[in-house]
């Protein structure tokens, strides 16, 4: 259907040397985290047959890993079940396989570690660059820029080079964490001051009797008290944040969730949506049935009911009911759970809600002012409050770049970039082009439920089969115009 504000790829031919034969067509993806891996792994898939080539920029030593999955602790669990985890929705045993033929830990209802699901992403890709004819190129390079070029297309600008893409797919995955603040100021920059929960060499190399101020309560802060605690047993964390909420656990064995009921075609504001899951988990419990299963069940309702929401109902749903749904959504493994609880148990872990409402640089060490009125002399406070969704904020060189050029705009709601439900950009002009797309947690602000690996393996899926066969189109248009010459 032709939509008024769609920008189509325009039919284009390259120079790749003298001889002025079209070049191949080639699609770029910005970011190799999973959004990233698993889009390449999709478009070498879709496009097997076809001489389309993808090239995958990544800064880091490798592709698959980004923030979630960089981890070298082990310890550090996924939060999905491995069955659901595989990286093709079309063959959902195949994590399962692998981590049988691998020797990893191969229980479909169990928690892979973060650091062998990379492994398994890494794996995926390679297997599939080395059956489809090695049409992948990894370029190990930031990439500063994405730059339209006259007649279509454009030229990806990284540390190491130009790319020229008919198409590109923005991978990026979640901007970095905002800065933390505590009385209204910005923390400094202090040995004790840790802007990132993810660095976890960093975590370690704090003293073994550390007391550290964790600033966020999600599972993001979880995975850092399960580093600190579990590596000295002299060390004391305390856990703040505004809700002063864990999240909540997985049970060992999965809950059904057939037994679920559809949500009213009438629901369509926040609140009503809201009564509809506190009477499906009271119908739940007085049924003898875990809460679990209706959370479970609704999954697959999830995109459709934010569909259903305004403007107006999708900003109360944030302002009063997101925080309830992401503590029962996104749980903890059973075994990382029981491990937070026994630290709490002990004394050795605290939750206080409240935040940070001081800090006074101490040198080496930093006196904190908590929620209540308690202050504390600790040696380091740690990000974990999560990513920033902020595109105004962000400074993410590409992201800059694009939102700077007017490509690129924040969503609405603030909370990732503006694009359709298919993941076409959406520029500052309220124009959504063919050849620019995003896929994965940016996408939230349109569908919410966009930072799982189940949701960004159907984006990415979707994705390949239409940019597949609108670049292998292009090039084909492009080869008979030469011809013509």
């Amino acid at each position: 259907m032709f939509d008024p504000g769609r920008t189509p790829m325009a039919p284009q031919t390259r120079s790749s040397g003298p001889s002025d034969a079209p070049a191949r067509p080639t699609i770029s993806i910005v970011g190799g985290g999973a959004s990233g891996t698993l889009t390449a792994a999709h478009l070498l898939r879709v496009s097997r047959d076809t001489d389309l080539r993808v090239v995958l920029h990544e800064s880091g030593p490798a592709p698959a890993r980004g923030l979630a999955y960089s981890t070298t602790d082990t310890r550090h669990l996924l939060n999905v079940r491995t069955r659901d985890m595989s990286g093709l929705a079309d063959e959902p045993g195949h994590l399962v396989a692998w981590a049988e033929r691998t020797g990893a830990p191969a229980d479909p209802v169990g928690f892979l570690p973060r650091a062998t699901y990379a492994r398994y992403l890494g794996d995926l890709l390679r297997d599939l660059d080395a059956h489809t004819g090695g049409r992948l190129e990894v370029r190990r390079e930031e990439v500063r820029d994405v730059a339209p070029r006259d007649g279509g297309g454009y030229a990806v600008q990284g540390t190491r080079g130009r790319t020229d893409a008919d198409a590109v797919v923005l991978a990026y995955g979640n901007l970095p964490s905002a800065t933390l603040r505590a009385g209204g100021d910005e923390l400094p920059a202090a040995p004790w001051h840790l802007p990132s929960a993810w660095d976890v060499e960093a975590l370690r190399a704090l003293p073994a009797d550390a007391r550290v101020v964790l600033v966020g309560s999600g599972l993001t802060a979880v995975d850092a008290a399960i580093t600190l605690l579990g590596d000295e047993p002299a060390r004391e964390v305390v856990m703040v944040s505004r809700s002063g909420r864990l999240p909540l656990d997985h049970l060992p064995q999965p809950c059904s969730t057939s037994w679920v009921r559809p949500v009213p075609e009438e629901a369509r504001t926040a609140d009503a949506l809201a009564a509809h899951v506190r009477e499906q988990v009271e119908r739940a419990r007085r049924s003898g049935v875990c809460w679990r299963s209706v959370v479970d069940g609704l999954r697959g309702w999830n995109q459709r009911l934010w569909l259903r929401l305004d403007h107006d109902e999708r900003r109360r749903f944030l302002a009063h009911h997101a925080r309830d749904w992401e503590v029962a959504r996104h749980r903890m493994a059973p075994g990382v759970a029981a491990t937070i609880a026994e630290h709490r148990r002990t004394g050795r872990l605290r939750l206080l809600g409240g935040g940070l409402t001081s800090v006074a640089d101490l040198g080496a060490t930093v006196r904190v002012g908590l929620a209540g009125g308690e202050e504390l002399e600790v040696d380091a406070v740690v990000n974990c409050t999560g990513p920033c969704p902020d595109l105004d904020r962000a400074t993410l060189p590409v992201v800059a770049a694009l939102r700077d050029r007017g490509l690129l705009a924040a969503d609405p709601l603030g909370l990732g970039v503006d694009c359709r439900t298919d993941g076409r950009v959406v520029g500052r002009d309220g124009v959504a082009r063919d050849d620019l797309l995003v896929v994965g947690p940016p996408r939230k602000g349109v569908l919410w439920e966009t930072t799982a690996v189940p949701e960004i393996r159907a984006q990415a899926a979707e994705l390949a089969v239409r940019l597949v066969a609108e670049v292998t189109a292009t090039g084909a248009e492009g080869e008979r115009a030469l011809a013509r010459r």
